[in-house]
């Protein structure tokens, strides 16, 4: 069956013929015939057109009509296009594993002219496309090799595992001390201040977390996305080490309530500490049974452990109305009074305490937010999650928290005996004072506690909500309840953050526990490691030095969140649009600046520690330089720096003394020049402005595919060989007009490129009139336009671009000739590269251009593979005035501040030199007019006026002879010079032939070791004022 596809460019059509087109699925339709009609007037409905279906179907032409075919849909738009409308799919990023990639119709595509496309695919070819990441960011719904995979809702994912994290042991064994301590009045804004940081560190990560899509890793993946690797993979490590041994901590705290209960009914085992040992041991063998059964069963066990916590909660709540009995009493423990309540407003601090001392012991109770985000890439929609569940666990602990500490302050006194004898007999008189005033009041004489320490009430008791509660033993289960959950969430979170870590391949080494298993990808070798550390410090026993340490870990955690939302919001990126509102920039950076003074509140040296740790770290990975692209606020505030400070250079007029080389230079590709590169590299290293161009000759249509191919390319390349030099490429007919452009457009504002470094056209003899022409005009341009010149020259050559290409090839080996040819260009290209051995820079400076023929050997002196290399200075000098010309020349250096080891001073330039080796070299360009009659002279001008007449010899027979004399001198005084650095001459414009100056600068660098032609433009770059 004939299938041809009719393309009619006059009309907007829908269209069908008979043909056939094959769909990406690889299914064959067969269109009948039907007539084409025009869309704007109406007609039959294309039988091919599906509302649902915009996908692009692949048209073979199966006859031999060789027509020009395009692959075309009929698409929303009602007839054939290659343009598509948006879709997701085109968004996504390559590897995707929520769904495939699609690659959009490229601008070429659509702009070209029409050709003939044999294939044509919306899937990802795997390469990698502009701007994305290899891993896909999405959560969309999962495709079917996804099936299986447990996800988290927003109340199980995020609401209960924080609730569960925040409601710690403190919450039944401290909070009662700290409102003994500070009152309720300094306690609620212990409370408060503790909820204002976690509040705002939560609403800091709501934004980042809802400004895309978030994967598996919790505060290391929103703080490495956010403000690039360095941030991320150090506080990434250091995070998961903190939930590490954050397990052994919470486990120690199970333990240890164990064993106090096995020393109330005499079943120690060993001795207490090993006790601890032992049962810690068990409990997180059991702990790591359930996370490696799978995320559902820790889940399952998260709920058993909340609903034991909220009854152990409710309990306290009512136990207080419950009538207290005598024994009660006598601890303390009196229901709820008003007396107790106001006494215990005020602060009473004991035992040397603080506010911010008691504060510190307190925070790490508030800590936990992040318990949800941990487990990033086990929620169904982590972006709707965890602002709502992260937020709403801080509510809800923080209002409990409150009400349980007022709850137990309404009804506690500070100071009990708890004897039931020191009931008040009102026949003997009592004097109380103090705290113990209120006791005596209720009729309980509490008097020796202001002598000797008492064991009970809010200040000596840390089982006062065990009093309080109506059944002691679910106070035990509660305490239980908060250690172990604590303990499994962060035995999950661990592993789970150091996964996504290792993923990111920041620490290579690392890269091992990156492998996940089973359905839900779970980080096994991570829960083994975890495991390892957790057992290394519960055999520690005592963790009371390392718990501040891992408090600041948290801490820093949280200062970098809130940092990553200001930087982000004052980087002002156009991707920075969380779709979560409620936050603001400065509240961010207050709360960043908050975390770290609670850092050095909670322990000064841990504080001063975690900085260390992260910058060792933060340097580690700067080093390294992971080869990762997340568009970091870092990048963004990076380039609105650049372009502020630009801005503001463009204000500033420029100054001599601020003077430094800008160089545009000629290599071409960034790897066929190396000698040319490093030279033009060590003369602005890090301190200016180097630009590599590249001039792409040929029609636009046929250069411009090859030269965007080729920006990244060079670029990456620079980057690898640590060159701090940007590339530019241009696509022109002509590479002199590449090059002029080159000139002009290159730089921004006062970044603008001062210096042209070109390499010395060295088979100018055999390249024709016209690229003689197009190199000696480019020189002409550069003066043109201001700028200073400089023209390399070695010996052997400067361009192995034909070396370069060899590499790539599978062409055999070259003739040993050519090699060793090769081998000699390669060494010499490469010179510049290697620190310079002992030796000479010989400056020839012959004509005043301002000073850029001496700068810039000057500079080469101050770079550390040329330090070794002392200045000579050269002059041209009168006859009989050579000394006094030579002390001139030591002032002018003095003021200058250039040191030199010599100066010497010529007063025989005008000797005449032998001419056999010039005639000889322009003997092919000469015109020879001689003894030719006007007509002849005017025809062969004509026909040839490239060529260098009599006239024009005899006219510049001086300038000439001083190249040819300045070759024999820079050969017997410079021979074994490591660079020779000589003002370059000039050609005026329409007077000397282009023959003609290539032939001065041939003759005057011949023979001689690697030289830089320089001149400036003639202003100075120079000064000897201050």
């Amino acid at each position: 069956m004939k299938c041809i596809f009719l393309y009619w460019p006059t009309l907007a059509l829908s269209f069908s013929d008979s043909f056939r087109y094959t769909h990406h699925n690889g299914t064959e339709t067969c269109l009948v015939e039907a007539s084409i009609f025009n869309s704007n007037k109406g007609g039959h409905i294309n039988s091919a057109y599906d509302s649902n279906l915009d996908e692009p179907p692949v048209y073979e032409e199966t006859n031999d009509d060789h027509r020009m075919v395009r692959p075309s849909v009929i698409s929303a738009f009602g007839h054939d296009t290659l343009d598509r409308v948006p879709h997701i799919d085109f968004y996504r990023n390559a590897g995707s594993m929520s769904g495939h990639r699609a690659v959009r119709p490229s601008l070429q595509e659509l702009h070209d002219v029409f050709q003939k496309v044999s294939e044509y695919t919306l899937e990802d070819d795997g390469e990698r496309s502009i701007g994305t990441p290899s891993d896909d960011l999405e959560s969309a719904a999962p495709t079917d090799d996804m099936t299986g995979m447990v996800k988290f809702g927003w109340i199980r994912g995020v609401l209960v595992r924080c609730m569960l994290n925040i409601w710690g042991v403190m919450l039944f064994i401290r909070l009662s001390w700290v409102f003994g301590q500070a009152g309720w009045g300094l306690g609620i804004v212990i409370i408060a201040l503790s909820c204002v940081v976690t509040t705002i560190t939560g609403i800091s990560m709501s934004a980042i977390c809802t400004n895309g899509v978030v994967r598996g890793g919790g505060a290391y993946y929103m703080i490495s996305r956010s403000l690039g690797p360095e941030f991320g993979g150090s506080i990434g490590l250091i995070f998961a080490f903190a939930n590490a041994v954050g397990v052994s901590m919470y486990v120690v705290g199970f333990a240890e309530t164990v064993v106090d209960l096995l020393k109330e009914h005499s079943a120690i085992m060993v001795d207490e500490m090993n006790d601890i040992r032992i049962i810690g041991c068990i409990t997180i063998v059991l702990l790591l049974g359930i996370s490696v059964a799978g995320m559902e069963w820790e889940a399952k066990a998260q709920i058993i452990l909340l609903v034991i916590l909220l009854v152990a909660i409710v309990n306290v709540f009512v136990g207080t109305v419950i009538p207290a009995t005598k024994e009660k009493k006598a601890q303390g423990f009196f229901n709820y009074r008003s007396k107790i309540f106001l006494e215990n407003f005020t602060p009473e601090f004991r035992d040397g305490e603080t506010f911010f001392s008691v504060f510190a012991i307190f925070f790490p109770a508030a800590t936990g937010i992040l318990a949800g985000a941990n487990i990033s890439g086990d929620l169904r929609d982590a972006q709707a999650a965890l602002p709502k569940g992260t937020l709403l666990a801080i509510l809800i602990t923080g209002l409990t928290y409150l009400a349980m500490a007022l709850c137990v302050a309404a009804t506690v006194v500070r100071d009990a005996t708890g004897n039931s004898s020191s009931i008040i007999n009102y026949t003997t008189p009592v004097i109380c004072n103090g705290s113990t005033a209120v006791a005596c009041e209720l009729g309980y004489d509490f008097s020796s506690c202001e002598v000797e320490k008492c064991k009970f009430g809010l200040m000596n008791n840390f089982q006062v909500m065990t009093l309080v509660s109506g059944f002691g033993p679910l106070i035990i289960a509660g305490t239980f309840s908060a250690t172990l959950s604590s303990a499994l969430a962060s035995l999950v979170s661990a592993p789970k953050v150091f996964q996504a870590l290792c993923k990111d391949n920041i620490y290579r080494a690392l890269h091992f526990f990156a492998k996940g298993h089973g359905k839900n990808n779970e980080p096994i070798r991570g829960y083994v490691l975890t495991f390892i550390i957790s057992v290394a410090f519960i055999l520690i026993g005592d963790l009371n030095t390392i718990a501040p340490i891992i408090s600041n870990f948290f801490l820093a955690s949280y200062a970098l969140i809130n940092f990553s939302c200001f930087h982000a919001s004052y980087a002002k990126s156009p991707g920075w649009r969380p779709a979560y509102k409620y936050y603001n920039m400065w509240t961010s950076l207050l709360g960043a600046l908050l975390c770290c003074v609670v850092m050095f509140v909670i322990n000064w040296w841990a504080a001063l520690l975690t900085y260390g740790i992260e910058f060792l770290l933060y340097i580690y990975v700067t080093v390294k330089k992971p080869d990762v692209n997340w568009g970091s606020s870092t990048q963004a505030v990076t380039f609105v720096s650049a372009v502020s400070n630009a801005l503001s250079l463009s204000g500033v007029e420029d100054h001599v003394k601020n003077f430094r080389p800008q160089i545009l230079v000629l290599t071409g590709s960034t790897r066929s020049r190396p000698a040319l590169l490093d030279l033009a590299h060590s003369f602005s290293k890090n301190y200016g402005l180097c630009i590599t161009c590249e001039v792409f000759v040929g029609p636009r249509s046929e250069t411009f595919e090859e030269m965007n191919n080729a920006m990244e390319k060079n670029q990456l390349w620079l980057k690898k060989k640590k060159r701090k030099a940007f590339y530019a490429a241009v696509a022109c007919d002509n590479f002199r007009e590449g090059t002029e452009s080159l000139l002009q457009a290159s730089g921004l504002g006062r970044m603008k490129p001062n210096t042209l470094m070109i390499g010395f056209k060295k088979n100018w003899r055999t390249a024709g009139a016209e690229a003689v022409q197009s190199y000696v005009g480019i020189l002409h341009d550069a003066f043109d336009f201001e700028y200073g010149t400089a023209m390399l020259r070695v010996n052997q050559g400067l361009d192995v671009s034909h070396i370069v290409e060899a590499e790539v090839s599978v062409c055999g080996s070259a003739p040993p000739q050519v090699a060793k040819m090769n081998e000699k260009l390669l060494e010499a290209s490469l010179q510049f590269k290697k620190k310079q051995p002992k030796g000479n820079i010989d400056v020839w400076w012959l004509f005043d251009d301002g000073g850029l023929t001496l700068l810039l050997p000057y500079i080469l002196t101050t770079r550390k593979k040329w330090k070794d290399c002392k200045m000579r200075i050269f002059i041209a000098g009168q006859p009989g005035r050579s000394d006094l010309d030579k002390e001139e020349m030591k002032g002018l250096l003095k003021k200058f501040r250039i040191n030199c080891s010599d100066i010497n001073v010529f007063d025989d330039l005008h000797t005449k030199p032998s001419l056999k080796e010039l005639q000889e070299m322009i003997e092919p360009f000469r015109l020879h007019e001689g003894s030719k009659d006007p007509d002849q002279i005017r025809a062969l001008q004509k026909e040839q006026p490239w060529k260098i007449t009599d006239k024009e010899l005899s006219q510049f027979e001086e300038k000439t002879h001083l190249q040819v004399r300045l070759n024999e001198l820079l050969k017997e005084h410079s021979r074994s010079a490591n660079l020779i650095i000589v003002s370059m001459p000039i050609a005026r414009k329409e007077t000397i032939s282009d023959f003609l100056y290539m032939a001065w600068l041939d003759i005057l660098t011949k023979d001689l070791p690697p030289t830089l032609l320089i001149r400036g433009n003639h202003k100075s770059v120079l000064t000897f004022y201050s």
